[in-house]
């Protein structure tokens, strides 16, 4: 008979001590106490309240997920827990693919708070092996139950993170898991940074400049109008160099009637976007069209078509080619995007940004599509939505303003995606005929 009840302690001491796995690698020890008495560890369950959480990635305020931990009868000791999420992250070229605050975080269990919470955000490189992100849950004092309340605050890079299957996982004392469950996240694209969102400005016909700032939102693109000043109506052109942004970013060039070029640098402020100008020099009355390239530069049609292109600080010009008088409007799409191009007959084409100097500047043009003569203005921004790609709006004879969310093409000829404006439109708003100068 001893030999009997020795066999059957073995064989529970084998069970107890064998690791055990839930859905993946993780496995957790048995307990001294479940050792003790021959028996496998019981392990506590971890629920979700109110299904998957939304999780905007942007600048919206942070979202609270919510679950609660049940834990097995006699768990005593200090518990300390950690949300994982279910993958490693890989590195790009420029290095993590997330920003070092992709997500802030606030702990509270059973209603009292433990202020901030650690994430941890490795990224492997070709070799590499760590663990996967990981959110470190507060030390709190065993109870029946623990009810969790994690604040999430993500920026725009938390887009990475897709819909994941978040494990938590809880330990005791002696490291052995006492509960443990499966939280579920979806990253959904936020409201951009304003450093990202556009920003439209136009002139009305008493000369002043008033600013749109874009919201981030294409049912709603701009914010109410802002007053920037008066006195614009002494330029015959004014263009941006780089794109504005809602940040305050985004440089400008105008030229006024006696050929003059000033420089306007953005302040970064929005209620005040641009520093007191700067003269660059005098002639610019021998070009008909002048237009921003993206990449802080300015490229100038002659009255023979020929277009010239000007780097930074427009100190000296390069010829980049003929035929240019075949466009009847000029206008930089957006950040880093080149130029459009609208032709005679109203078909649009779009020149992609090469950013290589002294070659010539733009790829071969791609045509974007036919109508845009239905237009009178037409001005390129940054982002109107929550896409990454940069946009247009268009103002028709009606006055009506129209917006164009760009949408990424393949270009079999270079092997680029180019960022073109999409086929369709929707509706701004009416009463843009009060400005004779959009940009």
């Amino acid at each position: 008979m001893a030999r009997v009840r020795t066999a059957v302690v073995a064989a529970a001491l084998v069970a107890a001590l064998a690791p055990v796995t839930f859905g993946g690698p993780t496995a957790f020890a048995a307990s001294p106490a479940a050792v003790a008495a021959g028996t496998a560890a019981e392990v506590g369950t971890v629920v979700q309240e109110g299904g998957r959480l939304t999780v905007p990635a942007g600048e919206e305020g942070p979202v609270t997920l919510r679950f609660t931990a049940t834990l097995p009868a006699g768990v005593t000791g200090p518990v300390t827990g950690v949300l994982r999420l279910p993958f490693t992250l890989v590195a790009s070229a420029g290095g993590s693919p997330v920003s070092e605050d992709v997500i802030r975080s606030t702990c509270a269990v059973n209603g009292v708070s433990y202020g901030a919470c650690a994430w941890h955000m490795p990224y492997v490189r070709a070799g590499e092996d760590k663990d996967p992100p990981s959110l470190d849950l507060p030390t709190v004092t065993a109870a029946g139950t623990l009810a969790y309340a994690v604040t999430l605050d993500a920026d725009r890079t938390a887009l990475v993170l897709g819909r994941p299957d978040t494990r938590v996982e809880l330990k005791d004392g002696t490291g052995a898991v006492v509960a443990e469950g499966t939280v579920r996240l979806d990253f959904v694209p936020g409201t951009p940074p304003a450093s990202q969102r556009g920003a439209l400005h136009a002139r009305d016909r008493n000369g002043v400049l008033w600013r749109y700032e874009g919201t981030g939102d294409v049912s709603r693109p701009f914010a109410t109008r802002k007053r920037v000043g008066g006195g614009w109506n002494a330029y015959t052109a004014v263009v941006p160099v780089w794109s504005p942004t809602a940040s305050g970013d985004g440089n400008l060039v105008a030229r006024d009637r006696a050929g003059v070029l000033w420089y306007y640098r953005g302040t970064g402020k929005p209620s005040a976007p641009f520093a007191p100008r700067e003269r660059v020099g005098g002639g610019w009355n021998a070009y008909t069209a002048l237009v921003g390239d993206g990449q802080y530069g300015l490229v100038a049609r002659d009255r023979d078509g020929v277009l010239w292109s000007y780097h930074d600080p427009f100190a000296q010009r390069q010829r980049v080619g003929g035929g240019w008088n075949t466009y009847t409007a000029l206008t930089l799409p957006g950040m880093w995007q080149g130029i459009l191009g609208r032709d005679k007959d109203g078909v649009l084409w779009k020149y992609d940004q090469l950013g290589c100097i002294p070659c010539a500047p733009f790829t071969p043009r791609q045509r974007v599509g036919g109508g845009w003569n239905a237009y009178t203005a037409l001005a390129g921004t940054a982002e109107l939505g929550r896409d990454s790609h940069s946009d247009l709006v268009a103002r028709d004879r009606d006055g009506k303003l129209w917006l164009y969310q760009g949408v990424p093409v393949h270009r079999p000829d270079t092997g680029w995606y180019s960022v073109v404006p999409g086929s369709t439109r929707s509706l701004v708003g009416g009463g843009w005929n009060t400005y004779d100068l959009l940009f």
